[in-house]
């Protein structure tokens, strides 16, 4: 038996994690070296218990590993272990690297183009408000979207980036055969077709439990340069997903919310403790420092206009013929997000692109309420 194969049998194992993975490569020279030992000689690894060691030496591989890669071809889904080259760097460097990743879909080029988006179940309409316009933004500035397809933030963010034609990645909590919630199932597809992926390191048919979910969340964080909260409250696993990244370098940023609102104490104790405070994605970029020449990162001049010329700061008269129409429109009058999308008759993803370009050059603003005017 290959190493590969017998990663991919060790994961399938409960119990058996990066430590234990470990401990038995150690022992026995490579994960080849696991299979056929008896439970006597697998007791004497570290960190091995009686139990784990029975269900190792009972494990009937060559068949379990058969059934699997059987449903994994089936299902198009591909196995990405961590013996592979297409293994993702920035998920080796975690303390706890997922063994496997099973895939369906295309995994994007991680982590610098890629900004979580994370935040409660049960969220309010400012919370659905505020996660739609940020993840609008970062589509628009050319950033895929990772999040954990659950219901609340995690589906307005996935279901915001399929609808502007963005790349957005789901981790799941269970395998890729037992999608939660399932009302989720047409999102999944329309992530996947859209050139997303779906990912997780559980078995194939892994239920979701109370111990998956906190695991799927170091991937995405790990998976990301930066991790945004735009409502959570006290207990909300979105907060196991900050400190995650936090521990692991990664930027994290939250969005107020009302003082009296439970879903978003979350939040605020984020930004007590050090978070960013963001009220739009142009303060994410902000932080990362990528506004050059006015563009924005990830779009190329003419997918936000066509016409630039050189930026002179002194005036607007430099702007693409998109620009100078939106530049007009707010001379006029403060107007609504859904206001420019009727009168200009872009879609959503050109017109944010144009926003962002004119907010970024200082020549436009908008407050949470999505209401755009000069400046």
């Amino acid at each position: 038996m290959l190493d590969r194969e017998a990663t991919i049998g060790l994961n399938m194992i409960p119990g058996i994690g990066h430590v234990k993975y470990t401990a038995l490569c150690e022992a026995f020279g490579s994960p080849a070296g696991v299979p056929g030992r008896s439970a006597e000689e697998l007791r004497e690894v570290p960190g091995i218990g009686p139990q784990l060691a029975e269900r190792v030496a009972a494990w009937e591989w060559e068949r379990n590993l058969r059934e699997e890669l059987a449903l994994c071809d089936r299902a198009g889904v591909r196995i990405i272990t961590l013996w592979d080259e297409a293994y993702p760097e920035v998920l080796r460097s975690l303390y706890d690297p997922p063994l496997c990743l099973y895939v369906r879909g295309k995994l994007p080029p991680l982590p610098e183009s890629a900004v979580a988006v994370v935040g409660t179940r049960r969220m309010t309409q400012y919370g659905a408000r505020m996660t739609r316009m940020i993840t609008e933004e970062a589509v628009a500035s050319g950033y895929t979207i990772v999040s954990g397809l659950a219901f609340g933030v995690d589906t307005v963010a996935h279901t915001a980036t399929v609808e502007m034609n963005g790349i957005t990645v789901a981790v799941l909590g269970g395998g890729l055969m037992r999608i939660h919630p399932q009302e989720n199932v047409p999102l999944a597809r329309r992530i996947v077709e859209g050139g997303g992926a779906l990912v997780s390191e559980f078995p194939m048919m892994c239920p979701v439990s109370r111990t998956t979910f906190p695991r799927r969340n170091r991937i995405v964080a790990g998976m990301t340069r930066a991790t945004i909260v735009t409502e959570a409250g006290i207990g909300s696993g979105a907060l196991i997903t900050a400190k995650l990244a936090l521990d692991n370098g990664r930027e994290v940023f939250a969005v107020p919310g009302h003082a009296d609102n439970m879903q978003a104490k979350g939040c605020h104790k984020l930004i007590k403790e050090g978070a960013a405070l963001v009220e739009s994605f142009s303060d994410v970029l902000d932080a990362f420092g990528v506004r050059v020449g006015g563009f924005l990162p990830g779009l190329e001049p003419d997918e936000v206009g066509e016409g630039r010329v050189p930026y002179d700061p002194d005036s607007p008269g430099d702007l693409s013929a998109d620009e100078q129409r939106v530049w007009k429109l707010l001379g006029e009058k403060e107007r609504s997000l859904e206001e420019l999308v009727a009168e200009t008759s872009f879609d959503t993803g050109r017109l944010l692109g144009v926003l962002m370009s004119l907010e970024m050059r200082m020549l436009a603003d908008h407050g949470a309420d999505q209401v755009y005017r000069r400046l």
